[in-house]
Order: C-alpha cells, then structure tokens, then sequence
C-alpha cells in the first residue's frame, strides 16, 4: 500500500473526501493544491503537515500570511501545481482538479512515474493518447477514482477478454423529464442530485447526461476499448456502479453505496483492499432497475459518443465547449436548452487535427470556448 500522497484539489469534494481517507489509513499527506478557499486550506495544512502548498496566485499573500507560522513551502499558480505533480516525497497523487486544469499536471505526474488516483475526466477526454502515452512513457500507473471507472477496473481484474463494458449512471435529477420541461430548469435544480455529493460543475453534466458522455471517453481510452463496447445504463438506485461482460457472455458487476471513498481508496491501496469510512451496503429490501437512456432529450450523450468516434482533437473542443457552457448556465446568462445547443454547434464547428499535440489540444479548447461565448 502507499504510504504518501499528494493531492490536487484539496478543497473540492473529491480532495476532502481523500482526506478522510487519508486519516483513516493513516497517509502521510506531503502536498496540497487548492484555488482559492484558504480557511479550508489552512485547516488542512495544520492538520496534516504538508511540505509543500500551492493556491491561486490571487490568494497567494493572504494565504502565506496565514500559515506563516507552519514550516510549510508556499508557491502559487499553474507553475506551482506542476511542482506539486512533480514533487518527488509523495509515491501516490491524486487529481481532483476540475476541468482541464488537469492536463499538464497529469502529464508531469506520468513523466515522474507517479502512481497517479485519477478523478479528473476532462483531462482524458481532452488529452485521450497524449496522456496514456505519457503514463507508458513514464511506466507511471494511471488508476480510476470515477465510481463507474473504479467499478469496471475491479471487474476486470481476472484477466478475462472485455465483450462489452456497461457503464451506468444514475440519470440525474432530471430522470423521465421532457424537453419541455428542460427549458425551465434553473441552475439551482440542476445542481440537487439525487444521489451524490458532488460540486455544481459535475452535478450540471449529470442533470445534462455529459458525464455520462464523458465518462464513455474516459473508459475507452482506460481500458484500450471501442466507443461500441461502451454502453450506457441509466441505474437511478446508483447501486450497480457498472458492470463488463465478457467473451462467455457472463457479466460481472461491482456494487457498493453511493461513495467516493470506496473508489478513492482503492486507487491508493491496490491491489489491497483495507477498511473503508465508507457505510456498508444492506441489499435487503433494494430495488434494482436499467434503463436506456433518451439520447433525444439528453443531446449530449450521443454528441460525445460521436466526438469519440471521430477522434482527434474533437473531444478536447467538445470538452472545452462544455466547461464554458456550464459556467455560463451557473452565471443564470444562458438556459440549461441553449447549453446543449452551444456546445453541439462548438463541437460541429471545431477544425479537426488527426493527431493532435499538447499545444493543438489547449488551441481546440480555447477555440471552443471563444466559439460559445461569442454566440450566446
């Protein structure tokens, strides 16, 4: 098992959580990013003591004047999270950044043969080959901290041929709605799921069926699979995390309460399994239902399946197009419709690179992003 970690993203859902982890396991925590809540922050360096620290560059001076009493390195910035992906202490870094603020220190993690815990789709969606190269280059090892991610890499561990990957999703809060309906949804709505904790950006791709489309993205390029051997299954009892079915046709399923700590976990002490913070699951008196999902309604699950289909830099631009979309919807400056409409038009309209680099990667995301905000 790991017995150091550092971690992007230490405020967010996913990074608090890691702590909670991290206190039960007893890890040494010997770095920490976060972008800007600095009393959260603070009361996570007195706790756990890291070297090293990075925030935004606009908190920079109140958060060192914070901590100055703590023997702890300060630094700030897209710069300093390089640094902490880097740093050579922690064995293990988990990142729970958002967005694709994940992609270079992702790699950087790879080239140093990190054992990277990964919560951070946009990354593989944007980045897709350029980051599992980078993970083979390194001989770093890339392990899902996504539930559906987590779930299907614990069904694959005997070794056995894929025949198709089940990918489930709980259907958001928006479940059986109509397009009419969706054209009242407010962000306030958008963000109560049904199931999961989870910050407003990832809570608005799963009202919408993105992080369903996502997370296709991200299990075709985790497990070396065709978009056709990913299919998804709305689970709206998110008791089923997902399941595969192999060449014999038997289909192997992992199930667990709705908790990240489980999945969290398990990126850090695989290939052991140790007590978790996390309840138990009582099946006694569980119902269990699949359906499939409406791509008619939801747009933007197949957009992506779509997206993957053609490759290139496609994603990264569908991605980048989401991620402003979102912010805009949460900003009340568009509706939760016209968010599918600007991201469908972005992606159509993105110039399409083959084999694209680093550098085309962040161009088609800002392209995309420009495309959105210039024709709200």
């Amino acid at each position: 098992m790991q017995k150091s970690i550092s971690l992007l993203g230490s405020t967010g859902s996913i990074g608090t959580q890691t702590l909670d982890v991290a206190r039960k396991l007893g890890l040494r925590v010997t770095a920490l990013s976060a972008h800007s809540n600095i009393s959260l922050l603070e009361s996570q360096c007195r706790e756990f003591m890291p070297k090293l620290v990075c925030i935004g560059e606009e908190k920079y001076k109140e958060f060192k004047l914070a901590v100055s009493d703590l023997d702890i390195e300060i630094v700030c910035g897209d710069e300093g999270v390089l640094q902490i992906a880097s740093e050579d202490e922690s064995q293990t870094i988990v990142n729970a950044v958002l967005g694709m603020k994940g992609l270079l220190p992702t790699i950087a993690a790879a080239s140093k043969g990190k054992r990277i815990a990964f919560a951070n789709k946009e990354t593989l969606v944007a980045g897709g080959k350029l980051v599992t190269d980078a993970v083979k280059q390194g001989n770093a090892v890339l392990l899902p901290v996504d539930s559906e991610h987590s779930a299907i890499f614990q069904c694959i561990q005997g070794g056995a041929a894929i025949k198709k990957i089940l990918l489930t999703g709980s259907g958001g809060p928006f479940l059986n709605k109509n397009s009419e309906f969706l054209k009242t949804v407010t962000p306030e709505m958008a963000v109560r799921h049904p199931r999961w904790n989870m910050g407003k950006k990832i809570s608005v791709d799963s009202a919408s069926l993105m992080n369903k489309g996502l997370e296709l993205i991200e299990a075709v390029h985790l497990f070396d699979v065709s978009p056709e051997m990913v299919e998804v299954v709305i689970h709206p009892q998110s008791i089923v995390h997902s399941l595969v079915e192999f060449e014999d046709n038997a289909i192997v399923a992992q199930l667990g309460m709705p908790d990240m700590r489980v999945c969290i976990q398990y990126a850090i002490t695989y290939p052991d399994r140790k007590p978790s913070p996390a309840e138990s699951l009582d099946l006694f008196g569980k119902e269990l239902t699949f359906l499939k999902p409406d791509e008619k309604t939801f747009p933007l699950l197949a957009l992506a399946r779509r997206a993957i289909i053609k490759g290139g830099n496609i994603p990264a631009a569908m991605n980048g197009a989401n991620e402003i979309a979102v912010a805009l919807f949460l900003d009340n400056k568009i509706s939760f419709t016209k968010l599918f409409e600007l991201v469908i038009e972005a992606t159509e309209n993105a110039c399409f690179i083959e084999r694209p680099s680093v550098e085309d990667i962040i161009a088609s995301d800002n392209a995309a992003r420009e495309y959105v905000v210039s024709h709200i």
